[in-house]
């Protein structure tokens, strides 16, 4: 346990430098390794990049190992959560991300960037807001303190939602017909980063329980697993932003111009939903990963959708890569804001 802690506190303790730290690393392996990163970039099956896989896989897997699968049949008491998460992600969140991005990019920025342009991004920033989270809030429930069963069980009904509603919210935002889900996508990421660490973490935590007892698994070797979460986190970070070091560094301008809407969006929706938790009576343990899933992204599925519809050298594209490299920043934010209001919404 003593070899553990120190660790924990060193990391949480500086993360926001850490995240500062990754962010420079992985701009500067951009550009220092040039087309050499093109080839981890190409390292895929249906979209989803192999090496971010499976580091998201290391940062899910502490959070399915936690699940009680006892418990979740128990979830009743928490449909409260379920019902906010539901309404803000598919009644709310879609149609202020179009709010937001019709407002900056035709309005605050029309001096800066063309109609066309600012048409692109609103469509990439659109496909953002359709596409809540599916697999990162494991992440960020795990950092904040989050229930681990009620987290499953608001991801499952999630992605069940998902594969009913995000065509029409999207056709009907952009306002077009004839969009071609990438279901490989879809069922990939699916499977990758939800079913292949739920059966692990189910494995494990039935294993240990039974041959070392609930005391030795829950003070030696949770605790052991949280260095573990948060390295691989830090390290995606610096693998994203190398994959987009040069598009960064060739563009600032215009990452920022569509950063600020896409980050502005991210906050409101979480505070409108930490509101609506505190309003509902939430435990904190609820409340956080409720208000968690719909400030991030699925982030996967639109980008290939933004390509599929728009092209890879699209303004709708490049909007979409940019909510992948604002999320893990800006959700590591909002995970110690969450953490200290803990005692708050208690």
């Amino acid at each position: 346990m003593s070899d553990t802690s120190p660790t924990i506190g060193f990391f949480e303790k500086y993360l926001t430098a850490w995240v500062l730290l990754c962010i420079a690393a992985g701009i500067a392996l951009g550009k220092l390794a040039g087309n050499g990163m093109q080839v981890i970039a190409d390292l895929e099956v249906n979209t989803v990049n192999i090496p971010v896989a499976i580091l998201i896989w290391l940062m899910i897997y502490p959070m399915m190992v936690q699940v009680d699968f006892d418990s979740v049949r128990r979830i009743g008491p928490q449909l409260k959560g379920l019902g906010l998460t539901v309404v803000v992600n598919w009644l709310i969140k879609p149609f202020t991300m179009a709010f937001f991005a019709w407002v900056f990019f035709t309005k605050l920025y029309a001096a800066w960037i063309t109609p066309e342009l600012a048409n692109e991004y609103i469509a990439g920033a659109i496909l953002l807001g359709a596409a809540p989270c599916t697999a990162m809030v494991f992440v960020w429930s795990y950092l904040s303190g989050g229930d681990p069963n009620y987290t499953l069980v608001q991801v499952s009904v999630n992605d069940l939602l998902l594969l009913v509603l995000f065509i029409p919210i999207v056709q009907l935002l952009l306002g077009i017909t004839g969009i071609a889900i990438p279901w490989g996508v879809l069922s990939t990421s699916v499977i990758v980063f939800v079913v292949i660490p739920l059966v692990a973490g189910y494995i494990t935590h039935r294993w240990l329980m039974r041959s070392k007892g609930e005391a030795w698994f829950k003070i030696r070797f949770l605790p052991a697993l949280k260095p573990l979460s948060i390295t691989a986190l830090l390290a995606t970070l610096v693998l994203l932003f190398a994959f987009q070091g040069q598009r960064i560094l060739d563009s600032p301008i215009d990452i920022l111009l569509i950063a600020i809407p896409l980050a502005l969006q991210t906050y409101f929706i979480f505070f409108l939903s930490w509101k609506g938790g505190r309003w509902l009576g939430l435990d904190y343990r609820t409340c956080a990963p409720a208000s968690m899933i719909g400030a991030s992204n699925f982030f996967e599925l639109a980008v290939a959708v933004a390509i599929g519809l728009f092209g890879l050298n699209s303004g709708a594209a490049l909007a979409t890569v940019v909510g992948v490299l604002i999320e893990v920043p800006i959700m590591l934010h909002l995970v110690r804001i969450a953490k200290g209001w803990k005692y708050e919404a208690a």
